[in-house]
């Protein structure tokens, strides 16, 4: 065919191909652009399990076993989880709820043999740790009494969420099963879809929560994961040192003597193996034969230092002062005093995220109990405290609170500030942030009361050290 009649064609069909193509492609434009604006994108493009702040997953599987594997085998990191969880959990949690029928639900629940949760909570922050990510499944019987259990990070495979936005999970998807075939799919708890099957149960449902996790990522990273080098580089060098000094006051004999033949040398050596010296026994030799020992020479002054900077990183990356990890490294307890002030924070930070992940999941408890139970009331306030970090801060923060209520008091009394103001700054001292307008119009609800006659509270009955905590002695004067 001639280029002419070549173009002449293409002109011929192109309007016609057109004509029949264009309308399809519109219709499927048209219809990712309604769905991008349709489901609350904020990551508009990315695609459920394809992002660039997530670790491969090969990667990410390596390091949850390396972390279970270290959590096993190494002291420290055994340690560094269990300070965590020693300090986030402490003497465990309480739950108030002031509606009386969900109180008496959530402490069914709570205590109930299938859920164990003042022992399980531990397990869970734990796991949290440890991995990272904490994939919860809740199971619901037809009275609607709920069940969770902590799925291992490592059994699942991927998570799923919406085209356009990575943190509206959809499903979660297990590991493959080889006895069973298929690998399963747990559903993301949501309470605007949730159905009950025929027999009156709720379909099982999975949570997911996480730490350490990037902005644009659907993973955690476990607290353990910048220290996993550092936790093989220190064992390998305790290893080492431990092996050195085994052999460090090991030593050999070295005879020597005028020997006529090579049988004679052989038969004094073999007399010596059969009978060595032992340890404080006296040798008599004449001037043919002079006895020395061979041992070890190990220059290992500099050794503590190298151990000391290995344990400095570890403890950098855990977050965490020298002293709890049985390294004194300084001779003042002021130093340790002080080094505990950011180890805190972050442990604050921490029981705040497991304090709210515990809520969230009785909330989702409550829920579905309430859709059989119509005593359950869905809109109950359910609180959860968390044990104190540490009471030497509650002993400053009294102090503090107890010196500056004169001095507020006394500015109150002269109309420089009001009410509100006067109880925001009572309880910024006590370390607490509370709503000043719901507290206010709580106590005029309880109303006034006359103040006690005949007691009179002293500034400071005692001196504290505000850096210990514990009394000085010597008394007020003292």
């Amino acid at each position: 065919m001639s280029p002419a009649r070549a173009g002449l064609l293409t002109r011929l069909v192109q309007p016609v191909i057109a004509r029949l193509v264009q309308p399809v492609i519109d219709r499927q434009v048209r219809r990712a652009l309604s769905t991008a604006e349709t489901d609350a994108s904020f990551a508009i493009g990315s695609r459920a399990g394809d992002t660039l702040s997530d670790r491969y997953p090969y990667d990410r599987e390596e390091i949850q076993r390396q972390a279970l594997e270290a959590w096993r085998v190494n002291p420290l990191a055994r340690r560094i989880v269990g300070l965590t969880s020693q300090y986030v959990v402490g003497g465990g949690v309480s739950i108030s709820c002031p509606h009386p029928a969900t109180a008496a639900f959530l402490r069914t629940f709570w205590e109930h043999p299938l859920n164990r949760l003042p022992v399980r909570v531990y397990e869970w922050c734990d796991e949290l740790t440890r991995s990272g990510n904490l994939f919860i499944l809740l199971t619901t019987d037809a009275s609607g009494m709920s069940y969770a259990r902590a799925i291992p990070a490592a059994q699942v495979r991927r998570i799923l969420s919406r085209p356009n936005d990575l943190d509206q999970e959809t499903a979660f998807e297990m590991q493959p099963n080889w006895a069973e075939g298929e690998p399963v799919a747990w559903q993301v708890y949501d309470p605007r879809e949730e159905q009950r099957t025929s027999e009156g149960t709720f379909r099982p449902v999975m949570l997911h929560y996480a730490i350490n996790r990037p902005v644009g990522a659907q993973w955690g990273e476990s607290d353990l994961a910048p220290a996993l080098r550092w936790l093989s580089r220190y064992a390998a060098w305790l290893e080492d040192r431990a092996r050195l000094n085994r052999f460090r006051t090991a030593f050999l004999y070295i005879v020597r003597a005028r020997f006529t033949s090579e049988a004679e040398r052989r038969a004094r050596q073999s007399s010596l193996n059969a009978a060595p010296p032992s340890p404080g026994s006296i040798l008599v030799t004449d001037e043919n034969e002079t006895w020395d020992a061979l041992h070890p020479r190990l220059e290992s002054d500099d050794a503590g230092q190298d151990g000391l900077a290995l344990k400095k990183m570890l403890a950098a990356g855990a977050g965490i002062p020298m002293h709890f990890l049985a390294e004194p490294e300084g001779s003042t307890r002021t130093t340790a005093e002080a080094a505990g002030g950011p180890t805190y924070r972050h442990f604050e930070q921490r029981q705040r995220f497991f304090l709210w992940l515990l809520s969230d999941l009785l909330r989702a408890v409550v829920n579905r109990r309430s859709a059989v139970d119509g005593r359950i009331s869905r809109r109950a306030e359910v609180a959860l405290t968390g044990a104190d970090i540490s009471a030497r801060d509650n002993v400053s923060l009294s102090m503090a609170a107890n010196n500056i209520s004169a001095v507020l008091r006394g500015v109150r009394d002269r109309g420089l500030i009001d009410d509100a103001e006067f109880l925001r700054l009572i309880y910024r001292f006590c370390g607490e942030s509370v709503d000043v307008e719901e507290m206010l119009a709580r106590g005029k609800t309880a109303g006034s009361r006359e103040p006690s006659k005949g007691v009179k509270t002293a500034a400071q009955p005692v001196k504290v050290d505000p850096e210990t905590g514990e009394e000085k002695t010597g008394g007020v004067n003292g």
